[in-house]
């Protein structure tokens, strides 16, 4: 028996008895002619199968839930087009239902509780309506620019739990793309340069420039273009023009490579019109290094004169800006920045020598002293390092001072004074990133763990959420939000992230197998979902990758906790507030994981040597 994790649409006409008592021949030749024009073809362009036509209704499934609600949403707007001038007694309208859910297949059928919710749902759905569950909503997030009406939680006949359904808003939304389909401004989908350079480790250096000709066409406001989280979702991937300008909805796609060798780069680009797929633009730059940043400008200005955009003045300077002039120092921060992303011990103490040596080279580079105190900031906080709390004020502080309009300095700031539990503070600097760089994945993820600790776990939702829709292939967003979810009340949401975190858990441990962190966060998510044995398993895969990381350590006493092992999960508590860094205290007071064990003697125990510890 295949199971499989699939995106169901489940459609019913409105009235159909009706229709074909007063004109049965009338009616089937509608449907004829609505499934031939628009159904099939819709569906097929979406990359979506039909499962089954049942007399008034159709079962289909789609790869993706983005796919699935822009298709549902355009039939729905060729219904509407195709109505407008026929009588109201004789219209055909579609009440639609969206589910995440998990299927069983068997042949080219498709059964389960996933199923039986769409199903339900269409049946609440208004006519020519569009109805979601929370699941559908979060993954599609901004990624249709859709506007979600909240409906509560809906008990749906025959479904055991109520659902949380939410209507899709068809004369708000940009049913087509990621933007509003009012924004008269070219847009543009820059899509992950591929690395020709036959080296993997070279991989960093061509993500690099990608995310800095996003950054600079970003600056443009006569331009709208796709952010770098979501347009990396396509990295990897083969995927044709047509279909990432109909899934973000954007009328250009840049596509290119780059080969790094020595001291030489060969960067190739072209800039697609995804209508007719012409090239609008082509170019190769076979340089030296040290000319990368002109290559990147050129490739900028390039297409701003292809759209026939005008830059304003401010615009120009903002362009011409470097971060630095110094191509070596640029080269050990995008190897620090890589690293730094990964979020462990060893990769920040990684990331740190390399933003070390990038400042050495370039005194006035802002960027990488930003990293310099981001490391320093969660190897103080998280691994308990000897780390200077005061060393890492500064260097935040040296951040703004040399670039106060930079995103990535108040994000900075905002983790060095979350380090200091001056959360007030902290909390400015977060919100003055935010504004920056609304885009922003690490202000969005880094900003909810001290509102976390805080207290605020709504906002820390919100953040998380936030940061999921920019980058929907990291499990972190996801599986932190499991337990805030469950505080908070909201067991769908709690199930659907659980469910999206083991999915993308698998695909991280894939890419990096020698990373604990997805297999202990999997295993918390397996347990949410019931499935005790392969949390066990997974918990054991982690611990045999990393037996000493703190985070590791801290979540698999989480595990314990839901499994009702108090002892083991006491032992491991003390494992990791040996050094009593108030930044554990915050997490084993708020954390629903260790609800399991709150009421267990030990547990007061914890905290006030805890306590001790942070007080000497």
């Amino acid at each position: 028996m295949e199971r499989r994790l699939t995106a169901i649409l489940a459609a019913d006409i409105v009235g159909y008895s009706r229709l074909m008592g007063a004109d049965e021949a009338g009616t089937l030749a509608q449907l004829k002619e609505i499934r031939s024009e628009l159904l099939d073809k819709k569906i097929a362009e979406h990359q979506g199968r039909i499962v089954k036509i049942m007399g008034d209704g159709i079962l289909a499934e789609f790869p993706s839930v983005v796919s699935a609600v822009a298709c549902a949403a355009e039939i729905q707007q060729g219904m509407q087009a195709r109505n407008a001038s026929m009588l109201a007694d004789r219209r055909i309208e579609f009440r639609v239902g969206i589910n995440l859910g998990d299927v069983i297949v068997e042949g080219d059928d498709i059964y389960g509780d996933g199923v039986n919710v769409a199903a339900r749902l269409q049946t609440i759905a208004a006519p020519a309506g569009i109805a979601v569950t929370q699941s559908v909503r979060d993954q599609v997030g901004n990624r249709l620019n859709c506007a979600f009406e909240d409906c509560g939680d809906q008990q749906l006949k025959n479904i055991d739990k109520p659902v949380r359904v939410y209507n899709v808003l068809l004369e708000e939304a940009a049913l087509t793309g990621i933007r509003s389909t009012n924004d008269p401004r070219p847009s543009v989908a820059v899509l992950p340069f591929t690395n020709m350079s036959g080296d993997p480790e070279q991989e960093y250096f061509s993500d690099g420039i990608t995310e800095d000709i996003i950054t600079d066409l970003s600056k443009v406001s006569g331009l709208f273009v796709i952010a770098r989280n979501t347009a990396f979702t396509y990295k990897g991937k083969a995927v044709k023009v047509d279909q990432v300008a109909r899934e973000l909805g954007v009328a250009y796609v840049l596509e290119g490579s780059v080969r790094k060798a020595g001291q030489r780069v060969r960067v190739s680009g072209e800039l697609i019109n995804a209508n007719n797929s012409g090239h609008v633009w082509a170019d190769r730059y076979d340089r030296d290094l040290t000319d990368i940043f002109a290559i990147q400008d050129e490739i900028t200005h390039a297409i701003v004169q292809q759209l026939r955009v005008k830059l304003l003045p401010q615009e120009k300077k903002s362009i011409a800006q470097l971060p630095t002039d110094n191509v070596e120092a640029y080269t050990y921060y995008l190897r620090g920045r890589d690293f730094l992303y990964r979020f462990s011990k060893r990769y920040f103490e990684l990331a740190r020598r390399m933003f070390v040596k990038a400042v050495e080279l370039d005194p006035d580079y802002a960027r990488a002293y930003a990293g310099i105190a981001d490391c320093d900031s969660w190897l103080y906080m998280v691994y308990q390092a000897d780390v200077s709390l005061e060393g890492i004020l500064e260097t935040s502080a040296k951040v703004l001072a040399l670039d106060n309009n930079l995103a990535e300095a108040h994000t900075s700031r905002g983790v060095a004074l979350s380090a200091a539990r001056k959360f007030d503070e902290a909390n400015v600097e977060f919100e003055r990133a935010l504004k920056l760089d609304p885009n922003s994945f690490a202000a969005h993820f880094l900003y909810a763990r001290p509102a976390f600790q805080q207290g605020n776990i709504s906002r820390a939702v919100e953040l998380l959420e936030r940061a999921a829709q920019i980058n929907p292939t990291d499990y972190k967003p996801p599986a932190l939000a499991i337990h805030m979810y469950r505080s908070l009340g909201r067991d769908q949401d709690t199930k659907a992230a659980a469910q999206k975190t083991v999915e993308l858990a698998e695909r991280e441990l894939i890419s990096n197998p020698e990373d604990p962190r997805p297999a202990i966060a999997g295993a918390l998510a397996l347990l949410e979902l019931g499935e005790e044995d392969r949390a066990k398993d997974w918990t054991t895969r982690a611990h045999a990758i990393e037996d000493q990381d703190p985070i590791c350590l801290y979540n698999t006493a989480c595990v314990y906790s839901h499994l009702g092992d108090a002892k083991a999960a006491f032992s491991l508590l003390e494992q990791v507030i040996r050094n009593g860094r108030p930044f554990w205290k915050d997490w084993i007071q708020n954390d629903s994981d260790l609800d399991g064990i709150r009421d267990h003697p030990g547990y007061q125990k914890l905290l006030q040597r805890l306590e001790e510890r942070t007080q000497s």
